[in-house]
């Protein structure tokens, strides 16, 4: 007895999404940020706060592993970071960024 309820408890489930959960809004994964973007703005913030440069942080392979360069570009643009550090940061990492980018 207690198989067949497993087994009809695995069918309400869609890869994972519980049927209920995905009828009641279905394109809710379509405005979802990952969570993979959240731990390294996360991250960021934190190696930030224990005092080193921002444009140190974001050359780390923690952040180059996870993210491309456009990626980490955005990352500067998430208001959480905005806040956490000040402008004159931001301007120097992005500075730093498009160097690193260029060919030469």
């Amino acid at each position: 007895m207690a198989g067949l309820r497993a087994g009809a408890a695995e069918a309400d489930t869609i890869a994972g999404v519980a049927v209920s959960d995905f009828l009641r809004n279905p394109f809710s994964f379509l405005f979802a940020r990952p969570r993979r973007d959240d731990r390294v703005a996360a991250y960021v913030i934190r190696e930030h706060g224990h005092g080193r440069p921002l444009a140190d942080v974001m050359e780390d392979p923690y952040i180059r592993n996870r993210c491309s360069t456009e990626e980490r570009n955005r990352l500067l643009d998430r208001p959480e970071i905005i806040r956490a550090i000040s402008e004159a940061s931001l301007a120097d990492a992005r500075e730093a960024l498009a160097s690193a980018t260029r060919p030469g």
